[in-house]
């Protein structure tokens, strides 16, 4: 004798409502692993983790080790996507035998967060935080920080600057901001995922070392992103932008930096893929926070089908449930116009 149905399924099947009968599932346990970039981390990490949730039978896995270690991991062919703020070089993107296809997946601001002793509120000018970080000003009481903040009692204390020590897309936004606004520093420090900084500069790993050293160390100061600074509660200064203006970081001056963003219109070095790699290296307006950056998921253009159909699931997730968790998180949503960018060329990961 047959068993009778579940209460549920014959309600499915006499009114043929599709949406109480389970979405098909793989066949089989799908596991996408990815690593590169630490300064999506936090966000990333939590789309990961609830798109496997609502995923069946699929488990997306990313390991934080810096964009410089993404890049070289996504070369080699040893993780299924991976990530960087500094996007990939055109030689870098020449090495990919299957293709590369670049998304700006998220965007976000980095800080100058800092270790002074009952100083809530700190200004930067435009002309002081590269001498900082170039070694030129070495004490909290220089003259120059003073003037900036008549109303703060600055320590004659040495500052200690504090830097990533690995390959850092981080580093390379950063770095590019401040030869951007710095000829001394250009050409002493220069830019790229990895520098010559002056000798007595503490390095520390990733943008958790940086943050974890800058609150164990009195008189530091480092750059890290945003989203790091707000979940360990760290102070950030407020920094001078090129309108002149002081800006703290947050969502509203993150929307004004990356507004002025102008994407290229040319496609990949030999690909029909869009490219989509912009910087903001000194961004105008009265409102714009001086350093934000988009930041990049990179995936295989020619791949396995059903992990080209996953993946692309995975970034309209992204683009969708992922950016809403974006400001509580210390990032900054994308613009209507890039989605639109990133949905088009996402077609082309098959």
């Amino acid at each position: 004798m047959k068993k009778p149905l579940i209460p549920a399924v014959i309600a499915a099947l006499s009114l043929g409502i599709a949406s109480l009968v389970p979405a098909p599932a793989l066949a089989q346990e799908l596991r996408l692993t990815g690593s590169g970039a630490s300064f999506p981390f936090p966000i990333y990490s939590a789309w990961f983790k609830d798109f496997s949730k609502q995923t069946k039978n699929v488990t997306v896995d990313y390991q934080a080790k810096g964009s410089g270690a993404g890049i070289q991991d996504f070369i080699n062919n040893t993780v299924d996507f991976a990530a960087s703020d500094a996007a990939m070089t055109d030689e870098d993107i020449a090495k990919v035998k299957q293709g590369a296809v670049l998304l700006p997946m998220t965007a976000g601001e980095i800080v100058l967060s800092y270790n002074l002793a009952d100083v809530s509120e700190l200004k930067l000018p435009r002309e002081v935080y590269p001498d900082i970080f170039s070694g030129k000003i070495t004490k909290w009481n220089d003259p120059k920080i003073v003037a900036a903040n008549p109303h703060v009692k600055l320590p004659d204390q040495n500052i200690t600057v504090v830097a990533r020590s690995d390959s850092s897309g981080t580093n390379f936004v950063f770095t590019t901001h401040l030869s951007a606004i710095s000829e001394s520093f250009k050409s002493t420090v220069g830019h790229g995922t990895t520098v010559q900084w002056p000798v007595n500069v503490v390095k520390a790993p990733k943008n958790d070392g940086v943050t974890a050293t800058i609150k164990q160390t009195p008189g530091a100061i480092g750059y890290i992103e945003y989203g790091y600074a707000i979940a360990t509660k760290q102070p950030m200064a407020i920094l001078q932008n090129k309108a002149g203006k002081f800006i703290a970081p947050g969502d509203e001056g993150g929307k004004a930096a990356l507004a002025s963003a102008e994407f290229p219109t040319k496609t990949l070095p030999g690909s029909d893929v869009p490219d989509l790699r912009v910087w903001v290296s000194d961004p105008a307006g009265d409102k714009a926070y001086p350093i934000a950056t988009f930041t990049w998921m990179l995936f295989y253009k020619d791949q396995d089908d059903t992990k080209a159909k996953v993946l692309r699931e995975l970034v309209e997730y992204g683009l969708t449930q992922g950016q809403a968790l974006a400001p509580k998180m210390g990032y900054i949503p994308l613009p209507n116009n890039v989605v639109a960018r990133i949905r088009k060329a996402v077609a082309l990961i098959q």
